[in-house]
């Protein structure tokens, strides 16, 4: 990467040492005389720094410099003086200066400090692209769905994460917990720092206590050399307690302790260290009743329940499944190279009418197997899972009266389809891309159970 810098000095001799300086450096340079000249400059070129000197020919270069950090925040704006005094330096930095040196200066100096600065700028940049693509894989934006329950969980997660406030989150296995403390973590003043998690359940107690604490070299049979916790190497940033409901008393005891104090102690050390972490709970425990059958602590659990998210089941939001089911398929569509596939609208009612015991990753779980033994471009229900077909059909309640045809069946499940997909929208082309269809497909399809627009604002 090369970067472009704009030195601006009245004195010639000034600016040519300065340009041959860092030209020899492979820095692109450009130079400007005076305010106008500078200005021009700026209006047809993106500059990474800009060499300020603090007096031009009748203008005054703090002035320019309010100017630049107005119009060009993006440029780092260092300055130069003959002049160079404590008071004036305090000054341009209140004014968003990143620098300051006087004249003459030192060849090795000015250059160390250039240096530094388009490191910092260029670090600051990777990191924002990285808070990009952190927050695109993990922000709300990936968290799919449009039903009234769904939008309640995201609302109080836009509250929720710009604060340090400890969350619990609950809701039953395969609901996203997951995502929503990932989705907390992007959104939040810590985003650029570490995300650590553990599963809770995944460990014995004294394995999940060194992963958590960590250890000092012979604190242990086998702790041959110090290691740091997963606490302390989430420190600045979010720690998730996935399945907290399984974690032992003894080490709870320990994480009120971290709650409270900010203080973490490795086995066999006796000084403790500080961390500044969030933290972030899941389970799908009852932890009220976990209280009262004193298996889990009280205090704690008043601490990390601060706020509660819970996260509905699948079930009591079935109008995100067709929604859901389509992101699933488009996914491992595109995984296995079998763009355009498609579900059969027989499939589109036998997943809505399921109560997904495993919720959304279980949804997953029957999609990727149908995209995987379908044969053609429709998925037909006998490309879905034995088991899913065999819960499915012993869900569905026997007929008191006479069956009606095929066809009227499917029409009738297609026609409560299209008024569910309505009903969680708000505009013709999301419930069009909730159903997997184009909206001329919709529409037509609304004409014919003569289903009215009116449906989108009742």
């Amino acid at each position: 990467m090369t970067f472009r810098i704009l030195i601006v000095d009245d004195e010639q001799p000034i600016r040519q040492t300065l340009s041959f300086t860092l030209r020899r450096q492979n820095y692109d340079v450009d130079q400007a005389s005076n305010r106008r000249e500078a200005l021009e400059r700026l209006e047809t070129n993106n500059y990474d720094l800009i060499l300020l000197d603090m007096r031009l020919n009748g203008d005054s270069g703090m002035d320019l410099l309010r100017y630049i950090k107005k119009t060009y925040p993006q440029s780092e704006v260092m300055m130069i003086t003959a002049f160079g005094t404590v008071a004036t330096a305090v000054e341009a930095m209140k004014l968003g200066a990143c620098d300051y040196i006087t004249k003459p200066f030192n060849r090795d100096e000015l250059l160390h400090r250039v240096k530094n600065v388009l490191r910092t700028k260029q670090l600051e940049s990777e990191v924002k692209v990285l808070r990009q693509e952190f927050e695109e894989k993990y922000g709300l934006d990936n968290i799919v769905g449009r039903s009234k329950e769904l939008m309640k969980v995201l609302a109080l997660v836009r509250k929720v994460a710009p604060t340090d406030t400890t969350v619990l989150i609950t809701g039953e296995t395969g609901t996203g917990k997951d995502l929503i403390a990932r989705a907390i973590h992007a959104l939040s003043r810590r985003s650029e720092r570490p995300f650590v998690s553990i599963n809770c359940a995944a460990f014995p107690e004294h394995l999940l206590e060194s992963e958590l604490f960590g250890y000092v070299k012979g604190a242990f049979t086998g702790a041959i050399n110090n290691r740091k916790g997963l606490l302390q190497e989430a420190d600045g940033g979010t720690f998730f307690f996935d399945e907290i409901g399984s974690m032992p008393l003894p080490l709870q005891t320990k994480l009120l302790r971290v709650i409270e104090d900010k203080m973490v102690r490795r086995l066999g050390e006796n000084k403790p260290t500080h961390v500044d972490v969030r933290i972030i709970a899941a389970t799908n425990n009852d932890l009220y009743e976990a209280v009262r059958a004193q298996q889990f602590r009280e205090d704690l659990f008043y601490r990390l329940n601060v706020v509660n998210i819970h996260m509905p089941p699948l079930r009591a939001r079935r109008a995100d499944i067709p929604e859901l089911a389509n992101y699933f398929l488009n996914k491992y569509a595109r995984r296995d190279g079998r763009e355009g596939l498609e579900f059969s609208q027989e499939v589109l009612a036998l997943l809505i009418n399921y109560d997904f015991p495993g919720n959304v990753r279980e949804l997953a779980h029957i999609v990727e197997h149908a995209v995987t033994v379908c044969p053609g471009p429709l998925i037909r229900p006998e490309d879905l899972p034995q088991r899913f077909r065999e819960r499915s059909a012993a869900s569905q309640p026997v007929p008191l009266m006479p069956q009606r045809s095929r066809r009227q069946q499917l029409e009738e499940e297609e026609r409560r389809l299209i008024i569910q997909a309505i009903k969680a929208s708000s505009t013709i082309r999301e419930a069009a891309e909730a159903l997997g269809m184009s909206r001329a497909t919709l529409w037509r399809r609304m004409k014919k159970y003569g289903l009215s627009k009116r449906l989108f604002v009742e």
